[in-house]
C-alpha cells in the first residue's frame, strides 16, 4: 500500500489531513519533531531517511517563523532527498502572496524546489487561518476580551484549516491536482472588529478589536518571548491587512473541491461548540 508522509503532523493542518486520510483507509506516516510516528527535524538531515523510507507522497511545510540556519535551503534539500527516495507526489503548504513577493520571501525557494522536483506537485497558498483565533496566536487575546493587533479597518478572508486540510488530502491522493497552485481563502473578507463581534456573540462575552501600531505589536510579542525577527515579520504581515493588501477573495477551494469555502460564522459556531474559548 502507498504510504503518505505528513510533516508537521501535530499542527493545525497536519493533524486534520491525517484524520481525513486515515478515515479514507490510506496508509499514513506522521512526522514532527516530537509526538509522531517518526521524529523529523528539517534542520537535521539525519532524521529524514527513516521518514521517507517507502513513502510515495509527502505533505511539506516550513514549521518555524524565526530564523534558523539555512532556513531557505531546508525544504529544497528535503525535496531533493524525497525525490531520490522514490516519492512521486509532493504537496507544499506555502502562503498567500508568495507568488507576488520579492525573491527574499522564505517560501520562494521551497515553491521553486517543488516545481523543479521532477515529481507530481501541488502548491497551496492559504490566507490567514481562522483557527488562529481559537488554537494559536490570538486565542489568549480573545479570552482576555481584547484583540490588540495592527490591522486597522483592513479586511481579510479568513480560511478554515479544515478546508485547507481537505484540499491537501485530496491533492495527496488524486493526480488531477498535479501542477496546480491553489490560492485558498474564505468566501468573504472581514475586519478584525467584525471577527471579534462574531466570536463575542457566539461565546456570550465582549470581545473587541483595538488597533495598535506594528511597532507596538512587535514589542509586545518580543516582551513575551517571541524572537524579534519573527515578531517583526508577523507585525508586517498583519500591517498588510491594515493596508487592504490581503482583502482579495480567491476561488481556490471551489477549484479544488467543487464547493465554496466555509464561512467564518460557521467556523466560529463549530469552535464555540467544541469549547475552544471556554
Amino acid at each position: 500500500m502507498d504510504t503518505t508522509l505528513i510533516l508537521g503532523a501535530t499542527g493545525k493542518t497536519g493533524r486534520r489531513i491525517v484524520r481525513r486520510l486515515r478515515a479514507a483507509g490510506h496508509s499514513v506516516r506522521t512526522a514532527s519533531r516530537t509526538g509522531s510516528d517518526v521524529n523529523v527535524d528539517l534542520g537535521d538531515p539525519a532524521t529524514w531517511p527513516v521518514a521517507l523510507d517507502g513513502a510515495t507522497a509527502v505533505y511539506l511545510l516550513e514549521p518555524v517563523l524565526q530564523p534558523v540556519p539555512d532556513r531557505d535551503a531546508r525544504i529544497p534539500a528535503f525535496v531533493a532527498e524525497a525525490a531520490s527516495a522514490g516519492v512521486r507526489r509532493l504537496v507544499l503548504l506555502s502562503a498567500h502572496g508568495v507568488g507576488d513577493a520579492t525573491d527574499d520571501h522564505p517560501l520562494k525557494s521551497a515553491e521553486r524546489a517543488v516545481r523543479e522536483s521532477g515529481v507530481g506537485w501541488t502548491i497551496l497558498r492559504p490566507g490567514w487561518f481562522a483557527q488562529n483565533f481559537s488554537e494559536a496566536f490570538w486565542k489568549p487575546w480573545v479570552l482576555s476580551g481584547t484583540l490588540a493587533v495592527p490591522t486597522g479597518d483592513g479586511r481579510t478572508p479568513f480560511i478554515d484549516a479544515e478546508d485547507i486540510a481537505e484540499v491537501a488530502a485530496d491533492a495527496l491522493t488524486d493526480d488531477r491536482h498535479n501542477g496546480r497552485t491553489y490560492q485558498l481563502t474564505g468566501p468573504r473578507a472581514i475586519g478584525f472588529a467584525e471577527a471579534a463581534e462574531i466570536i463575542g456573540k457566539a461565546i456570550g462575552r465582549t470581545v473587541r478589536h483595538v488597533d495598535v501600531t506594528p511597532e507596538v505589536f512587535a514589542e509586545r510579542l518580543t516582551s513575551n518571548g517571541v524572537h524579534a525577527e519573527a515578531a517583526r515579520m508577523l507585525a508586517g504581515l498583519l500591517a498588510n491587512i491594515r493596508d487592504d493588501r490581503e482583502a482579495a477573495v480567491s476561488d481556490g477551494v471551489d477549484q479544488a473541491l467543487g464547493r465554496p469555502p466555509k464561512p467564518f460564522e460557521a467556523y466560529v459556531a463549530e469552535a464555540a461548540a467544541a469549547g475552544h474559548w471556554d
